[in-house]
């Protein structure tokens, strides 16, 4: 904050979060908070992990089936890996996945059930890092840590009119957003910075004259928040290749692989193919007359750019795959797959 502007940046916050905070199915609102109602560490925690790299409108549909069919961590922790993956499908980033079903089992296992109150112990668990360890200490357990997300970053930068670009500026924001976070209402602080970053401090044309913080911040002054954060070039994408082999038996039945945990889409089914390269080698699961697919499959990951070539095939009867499945008609559901096999499945049943 401003050294010459007396104001109380937390008081402001937390005043317009108690009038204009979003509702959410994981969050215990404001008006609930002040009454007693305390929020679930697990439903704090889910949604986190959600949200990573996502976003509210795609998450709330995922959040609502979870908690209806695993309502406790110690019921996730008891499902099967597929029926947990086949749920996340289509929400990206599978090792989330995964590291949710780690987590689930070392807290049920370990913790009794009861998800640690502390940052430095939230840290130890499967798949949560600082932002997540200090989301869920703040949020849950009302612990005056500072939650550092894409919004947050926004609204530090803007505030004190920091042109460094990101990634670099990271700990300069994280120093600032640290010395603006209240030992008071710590966790409804934090929201109402996601909120107001989400909701009036846009990346594209931020509503400055509506901002609870507008009188001392420096970018609204200077002219330059639209421009803010700034952020270092990135480098142009690589395309790599691949080969999708799609077969169906006379009765419905279709042939699918379940990947490596370790990777991309780990654990998850989908279609035999091959390697993704710049120079990929067609790699057939059985001799049969593969037919070839007009059309391609596109899809683009953190890192990269990949191209889909489909093939399709007859599924003889008496195939015995090698560490391949066959699912019955009745038991697949393209709603089970990854997206970029779920599209793979929408092209080919086009055909």
């Amino acid at each position: 904050m401003r050294d010459d502007v007396e104001f109380d940046v937390s008081g402001a916050l937390l005043g317009w979060y108690d009038l204009h905070a979003r509702k959410m199915p994981w969050r215990v609102g404001p008006a609930d908070r002040a009454a007693g109602v305390r929020p679930d560490p697990y439903r704090v925690w889910l949604s986190e992990v959600m949200l990573q790299q996502t976003t509210v409108a795609a998450v709330r549909d995922y959040f609502q089936r979870f908690t209806a069919r695993w309502p406790r961590v110690e019921a996730l922790a008891a499902a099967p890996d597929e029926h947990v993956m086949g749920e996340w499908a289509g929400l990206g980033y599978y090792a989330r996945a995964r590291n949710l079903l780690k987590c689930a089992r070392v807290v049920a296992r370990e913790h009794d059930g009861q998800f640690p109150d502390s940052y430095d112990t939230l840290l130890t668990l499967p798949g949560i890092g600082p932002y997540t360890a200090a989301a869920i200490a703040a949020i849950a357990f009302d612990r005056p840590e500072t939650v550092l997300d894409g919004n947050v970053e926004r609204v530090t930068a803007r505030f004190h009119d920091i042109h460094e670009p990101l990634p670099g500026s990271k700990p300069l924001l994280k120093q600032y957003a640290e010395a603006l976070t209240p030992a008071i209402r710590p966790g409804d602080y934090a929201q109402a910075v996601m909120d107001l970053g989400a909701t009036i401090c846009t990346p594209k044309s931020p509503a400055c004259g509506i901002c609870p913080l507008r009188e001392p911040c420096r970018a609204r002054l200077a002219g330059t928040a639209p421009e803010l954060p700034k952020k270092s070039p990135k480098k142009p994408k690589p395309t790599r290749y691949g080969y999708a082999y799609l077969a169906r038996r006379a009765d419905g039945a279709v042939l699918l692989e379940r990947r490596p945990d370790k990777g991309l889409l780990g654990g998850m089914l989908g279609w035999p193919g091959s390697h993704w390269s710049e120079t990929p080698v067609e790699m057939p699961p059985f001799e049969a007359g593969w037919q070839v697919l007009t059309g391609e499959v596109r899809h683009t990951f953190t890192h990269f750019h990949l191209i889909l070539h489909l093939r399709s095939a007859v599924l003889p009867d008496d195939l015995e795959p090698d560490g391949l499945q066959i699912i019955g008609k009745h038991a697949f559901r393209p709603s089970d797959l990854p997206t970029v096999m779920r599209k793979a499945y929408d092209l080919w049943r086009g055909q």
